[in-house]
């Protein structure tokens, strides 16, 4: 999984942006999202290290939001509680995009016997805004909020290719590829040429570069005046098919909810 951002978003952010920039918010929130998959729970010391800020700081980020609910302590270990969903659901609730492609995930994952996803661009990483999966897959985890890089999956290399050249280049020069996998396309030239493919073909199809054993189809979704705003894709495992296999089985049924739903789409 990819390292977190979080160690410098306050820092970082509060470079140029005035004197109404509330820097103890910042860092209260680089706190909250340093935790995640691969930091359920951490002590005081490893939240320090994880953002990279001074004890006393992460001590008065960490009292403030257990008052606040959305972290428990136990002992020296600090964890997110589920009170910390209500961000993600105001968002979700207020976002017409999610409401739009979750029915339309569960849909098109039961007409193809595999799991669709939808996402959103989020600087250097894509976020899941919806999900569907089959019930022969049906599990109690959730895609909807997961990020991963975008450099290297089908989701990120269509909405990278969506951003104007100057964005692009920055972006991924501010933000280095690295393995994921052991198929992860490293090389900073080869990754634009892929990106710049997937602008050319209108879709990307990446094998197993973000997670072993799973190949990613994936177009991108334009609103009514063309502008990419998310991104629609089918998954599937190795096993049950190639990468052409995948291409020419799913590729035309995602260019047609592409289209269908642009209206839709603010």
């Amino acid at each position: 999984m990819p390292r977190l951002n979080a160690e410098d978003a306050g820092r970082r952010e509060a470079a140029g942006h005035g004197p109404d920039f509330l820097e103890a918010l910042a860092r209260g929130l680089a706190v909250l999202q340093a935790f995640g998959p691969e930091r359920r729970q951490m002590t005081l010391a490893e939240a320090a290290r994880a953002v990279d800020l001074p004890r006393a700081t992460v001590r008065r980020a960490l009292h403030t939001l257990v008052v606040l609910g959305h972290v428990e302590v136990e002992g020296k270990l600090f964890r997110l509680t589920p009170r910390v969903l209500r961000l993600a659901a105001g968002y979700l609730g207020a976002n017409g995009l999610s409401q739009i492609l979750q029915p339309r995930c569960e849909k098109l994952s039961a007409e193809v016997g595999a799991p669709c996803s939808a996402a959103v661009l989020d600087g250097a990483e894509i976020v899941f805004i919806a999900y569907g999966q089959p019930a022969r897959l049906l599990n109690l985890t959730t895609m909807v909020g997961l990020r991963l890089p975008a450099f290297c999956t089908a989701l990120g290399r269509v909405l990278l290719a969506g951003l104007p050249e100057d964005a692009l280049d920055s972006l991924l020069t501010q933000h280095p590829p690295f393995a994921v996998t052991p198929q992860t396309e490293l090389d900073p030239a080869r990754i634009r040429k892929r990106i710049a493919k997937a602008r050319a073909d209108g879709f990307a199809l990446v094998d197993q570069e973000a997670e072993q054993g799973f190949r990613s189809l994936a177009v991108p979704l334009r609103r009514h005046d063309g502008r990419v705003v998310a991104a629609l894709n089918v998954g599937m495992h190795t096993e049950r098919g190639t990468a052409t296999a995948l291409r020419e089985g799913y590729l035309p049924l995602l260019r047609a909810q592409a289209a269908d739903l642009a209206p839709q789409l603010l």
